[in-house]
Formats: structure tokens, sequence, C-alpha cells
């Protein structure tokens, strides 16, 4: 990608980044986001992707030790806060952010604070995809050898998105689905705004996932795309200290490898 395409920003993008898990399974004290690689904490390298965009629009969504969190990304940069009090799943705190969406944004793309391999380019070619499709939705995915612990992406036989299934919804013909969510997503902030408020909590852990938006748009006739991308390093949850030591092994050869 040239250096013009890269500085270029879209001002009618609007970039939700999820910070406000505890991140149990780290054994730490210290909020997941936080966990560094490369020097950086996850959160500061998602960030990073997301600034290359839009500077002027980035909300990170924080709740455990929301202070610490601010503390950590405001020495890096300016972006704006939004506090999830109680912490109600995904799809709760993309609820939380709608509110401080400017009046000029089309477009929302949600991203996650512990996947801090995510490229830029990845992230533009996103949006690009999304609206060349003219979706209301668009899902980012990537097929896995080994989808253990992922939502799955459930097609219909003519290969339209039904639904993306959380593992421990999933039932055992969806596992194995090698098609898996990333957790990022592009939406079109008209649809977001209306449909947010049909997440419900039916499912076993009681939250509200930001996943059944696929089924709420399917409800209604909208379009969904799928975009599947080829590098599943770049979206790497962080979720235990292996996988903490794993992206740290990856993030200097994806560098140099990428734009």
């Amino acid at each position: 990608m040239n250096t013009k395409i890269s500085e270029n920003q879209m001002d009618d993008l609007a970039i939700v980044i999820l910070a406000a898990g505890k991140g149990s399974r780290m054994k730490s004290d210290i909020p997941k986001v936080l966990h560094t690689i490369a020097g950086k904490s996850m959160v500061v390298h998602v960030i990073d992707a997301a600034w290359k965009l839009t500077k002027n629009n980035i909300h990170v969504v924080v709740g455990h030790q929301a202070e610490l969190v601010k503390s950590v990304v405001l020495q890096s940069f300016s972006v704006n806060f939004v506090v999830q009090k109680t912490l109600l799943g995904t799809g709760d705190a993309v609820k939380q952010a709608i509110p401080c969406l400017g009046p000029g944004i089309k477009n929302v793309m949600v991203l996650c604070g512990d996947v801090p391999l995510i490229r830029e380019n990845t992230l533009r070619q996103l949006v690009a995809a999304h609206q060349k499709a003219c979706a209301k939705l668009t899902v980012l995915a990537v097929n896995l050898e080994n989808p253990t612990g992922y939502g799955r992406i459930v097609l219909d036989p003519a290969g339209e998105i039904i639904a993306i299934r959380e593992e421990s919804d999933a039932t055992s013909q969806e596992k194995r689905i090698p098609t898996i969510n990333t957790g990022i997503y592009c939406f079109d902030r008209k649809f977001l705004e209306k449909a947010i408020a049909f997440i419900r909590p039916d499912n076993n852990q009681a939250e509200y996932y930001l996943t059944d938006m696929v089924g709420i748009a399917r409800s209604k006739g909208e379009k969904i795309s799928v975009r599947i991308m080829a590098d599943s390093r770049q979206v790497i949850g962080v979720n235990t200290l292996d996988e903490l030591a794993r992206v740290e092994s990856l993030i200097a050869q994806i560098e140099n490898e990428l734009p």
C-alpha cells in the first residue's frame, strides 16, 4: 500500500475499541489490555492501527481498572473514553459508545483491545469491503485448523451467514466449523443504532453478545457481508500468558512482512 493511501483519514468512520474486561485467565492484577508486547500495552498497539484510519473518532470502552487503562493510553494517544460500569458483554459495551458518535459518522468499526497484531491495511480492506458490499454489517473472519474457543461463522446452504455461535452455545456440529469470528466488525451507523436495542442476554453467559447483531440483521432482511482474511496471526486474541508469549514471538515477524 502506498503512503498516500495509508495517510488518508476516514472522517466518516468511528472506531470503538473494547478494553473493559478483567482478563482473569491472565492470572494477573494488571488489566488484560495493559499487558505489554514489544514494550507497548496491547491496547496501545490496537489504537496505533486505528489511529492511521481516523485520529478524531476513536472511542475506547473501559471498565475494569478504568482509570489505570486511561492513564496508560493517554501517554500515547488522545482518544475518547467510554465507561462500561457493569461488564455485561460486548453488545452492552458498544451500546455505551453510541451516544458519543459524531453527526458525520456513517460507519462504525469495532475492534478488540487484545489483538495487538492487527494491521492498518487489514482494517482499511475491511472498510472497503463493507462499503463495496453496501452492507449493514460486515464481519471479519478467518479459517483455523483448530477453531476451539472461538465463535463460529454459521452459513446457510447458499453461503449466506446465519449467525455467529459462541463456543459455549455451539452444537457439536457447529464446533466443527473452521471459519471463526475475529471479533472485528464494521457496521452501518444507522443500523447499529437501531438494531443494538434488540440484543437480549439469552445465552449461557447471560451477556449481551454483539454477535447477535448478525441474527438481528438477518431477521430484518439486511445485507450482511463476511470478509475472510488470510493471515490468522493478526487476529490472535490474548487471553492467557501462553498466548501473550506467542504474540510476542510473532510481532517482529509481522512488522517486517506487512505494510
